[in-house]
């Protein structure tokens, strides 16, 4: 927990020095519960659960993988809301019937944070 405790100024003091050893190539092990650290220093993160790496990848392919659209639409004279992975809308049949239903209010794509996808991998909430 390299910034656990620390004011902002010095939360980025230390980060600066994690930066400068990652660009003279030294490899460094950072735990941490601060998936925003970690998604700004990290090179590549491990979830473990009881022991067992669950998911193990770059920040951004972790969060990429895990896109999604929130989709607002009209159902019976309600405003109805639903969640479909980015790579399924091609294939979802709720959205193909939404859209030739003409109901559809809003899409909006969304990227999840490295604390939802931790929360998702291991069932396990960050306080």
């Amino acid at each position: 927990e390299p910034t656990s405790g620390l004011d902002p100024s010095n939360s980025q003091v230390m980060k600066n020095i994690i930066r400068e050893l990652k660009n003279k190539g030294v490899t460094i092990i950072l735990t941490t519960h601060n998936m925003h650290d970690a998604t700004e220093l990290c090179d590549r993160v491990a979830f473990i659960v009881d022991g067992n790496i669950k998911a193990m990848d770059t920040p951004r392919n972790l969060i990429m993988s895990r896109r999604y659209n929130e989709v607002t639409y009209l159902e019976n004279q309600k405003e109805l809301n639903t969640t479909i992975a980015l790579d399924k809308i091609s294939t979802d049949k709720k959205l193909q019937s939404l859209i030739q239903a003409n109901a559809l209010l809003s899409i909006h794509s969304n990227e999840p944070t490295l604390d939802h996808i931790f929360s998702e991998i291991t069932g396990r909430k960050l306080l």
